[in-house]
């Protein structure tokens, strides 16, 4: 990435046999879920064992989880898993869409970062679970003389499962730091002007594309269950706001536009309605025959919205009657989106550079 290799030299005054420093500067860590190596059995089976095996997003206790997951989920799962990943796989370059789009993110947000502050920042992107790990990153950034780290979760809204786990990383990688840098993470920027506006201008386009005007727009957050928000997870709130700001910058009327979750997971309640189940309804029982989905949470476009969206929730509304899916992309790599974290970035990078 950006300036990643370091210039080193001793320091001034110092004896002959001091080790060389690297010239300092600042780091700028993009961070976002993670994805398998590729999509055989063996390759899903340690994505989803990393993954599963987060408190941050199966809290079970473990003498009663881990049996579970061992002996029956991670003897099957791969499988479905390693199958839908198969179906919107990367082959020319040996990879999942996440990974392809992330680093097309970070190397135009090295390219930003690179007009406005020159050689006093360098960019990366790590993963929260697979490769290439938070830890290496740190590792890296520190070792090229990064003495501040601004860690940069892809995600628009917090969520324990998704921030939070992604910020738990980043922490356990400074405690192996023998000389930590400073640290600083960002806020969500679920309600950031430039996020909306990117979101609405999405809309704008996709719908000036159709003939005919879907009859809802369908505004798909990943869900979570019902108990965390209970808890206290602001996930929640913060998905209806970004549905209720998009609602008003469109200039729209509340029967334009619907919040919806997606990917349940587990016996219990999770967060409603279920995308899955609300398309359907809509077209069964409210006769809407064309809908469009956008998914916001996704800062990129992924196993969750190219094949859960695109092809199991579209499935969904088609058996039920509908006529018209129209799937939104996520931002990915859109100037607009670029723009955004751009924005982000600068103004938690405050007092750090000039």
């Amino acid at each position: 990435m950006l300036d990643a290799q370091p210039i080193s030299e001793r320091p001034e005054h110092a004896p002959a046999d001091h080790p060389a420093i690297p010239k300092q500067k600042t780091g700028i860590l993009l961070a976002n879920l993670g994805t398998p190596d590729n999509y055989d059995y063996w390759s899903m089976r340690r994505y989803l064992n990393e993954f599963l095996s987060d408190r941050r997003v199966i809290d079970y206790a473990p003498w009663k989880w881990q049996p579970l997951l061992q002996l029956v989920i991670l003897t099957k799962r791969p499988f479905s898993s390693g199958e839908a990943y198969k179906s919107i796989w990367n082959e020319d370059k040996g990879e999942s869409p996440l990974m392809t789009i992330t680093k097309d993110q970070t190397g135009k947000i090295a390219e930003e970062m690179r007009a406005r502050h020159g050689d006093d920042v360098m960019v990366d992107y790590c993963m929260r679970y697979g490769n290439p790990s938070t830890k290496s990153k740190v590792r890296a950034m520190v070792d090229a003389g990064c003495r501040r780290i601004l860690f940069v979760p892809l995600y628009p809204h917090y969520a324990g499962a998704t921030s939070g786990t992604a910020n738990d990383q980043f922490f356990r990688a400074l405690m192996e730091e023998p000389w930590q840098p400073a640290a600083r993470t960002i806020e969500p920027y679920f309600e950031h002007p430039l996020y909306i506006e990117a979101l609405a201008e999405s809309v704008e386009r996709a719908y000036a594309q159709l003939e005919t005007r879907p009859d809802i727009l369908v505004v798909s957050y990943h869900g979570m269950p019902k108990r965390y928000l209970m808890q206290g997870d602001p996930y929640h709130c913060q998905c209806q706001k970004t549905t209720r700001l998009l609602k008003e910058r469109l200039g729209w009327q509340d029967t334009d536009i619907t919040t919806t979750f997606q990917s349940v997971f587990g016996p219990e309640e999770w967060l409603r309605p279920y995308t899955v189940e609300e398309v359907a309804r809509l077209a069964k029982e409210d006769n809407k025959k064309r809908i469009a989905v956008i998914a916001p949470a996704f800062s990129a476009d992924c196993v969750e919205t190219l094949e859960e969206i695109n092809e199991e929730i579209k499935e969904s509304f088609e058996e039920a009657g509908g006529e018209s899916f129209t799937y939104i992309p996520c931002l990915n790599d859109e100037p607009a989106h670029i723009k955004v974290i751009s924005a982000v970035i600068d103004e938690n990078l405050k007092g750090w550079v000039g």
